[in-house]
């Protein structure tokens, strides 16, 4: 039973890759992974749901990743900050599912793929409050009577302001040889004075 849902993940995971949502169909996952169409509405009661998965998939591979990083106590915050940034945008050029939540018509309809981006947004900002709070001990970031918690949120702005051009506009291998001179930027506005 784990095997077929497997199975359908992994090829739905290449269909709506390829196709994107809007243009794969569950028959066409159906026949491609060699199961019956009830096989499919049996662990997934729809192709939103199915999506969702998908997705859930490649969000938690990031987590997994950048967990990993912030964990990591051979790095110093400012170490971790850098590695992090970069390890996310390198990941998340490779979850192309993601990619098509995106895209602005797909917000606006699939409210299912809303809450998976809520808590991915709240995961990270329990991350990166760690790196900043560890900055902030180790003084490589300064505490400069700001909240945390709106640098956070503007932290995290940033972060999906990037990824429209990054990946939207397949950008990725022109913008990311300078995304280092941002991170910089951000590190030295957040050092102390």
């Amino acid at each position: 039973m784990q095997n077929t849902k497997e199975k359908i993940l992994t090829v739905a995971t290449k269909i709506f890759s390829r196709y994107g949502f809007y243009k794969t169909s569950m028959d066409e996952i159906a026949r491609i992974s060699h199961k019956a169409k009830g096989s499919l509405y049996y662990h997934f009661a729809s192709k939103e749901e199915l999506f969702t998965e998908v997705v859930s998939r490649e969000i938690e591979h990031m987590k997994k990743e950048l967990s990993v990083i912030v964990t990591d106590t051979n790095l110093n915050a400012g170490e971790k900050l850098r590695k992090y940034l970069f390890t996310r945008m390198a990941v998340l050029k490779q979850a192309s599912n993601y990619h098509e939540t995106l895209k602005a018509d797909f917000f606006e309809h699939f409210e299912f793929i809303d809450k998976l981006r809520g808590e991915m947004d709240h995961w990270e900002k329990v991350q990166l409050r760690f790196i900043i709070n560890q900055g902030i001990e180790e003084g490589v970031f300064g505490n400069k009577g700001k909240s945390t918690g709106v640098l956070l949120d503007v932290f995290v702005m940033v972060l999906k302001g990037l990824e429209i051009p990054f990946f939207l506009q397949d950008k990725y291998d022109e913008l990311q040889p300078h995304f280092d001179d941002l991170i910089n930027i951000i590190i030295k506005g957040m050092s102390p004075d």
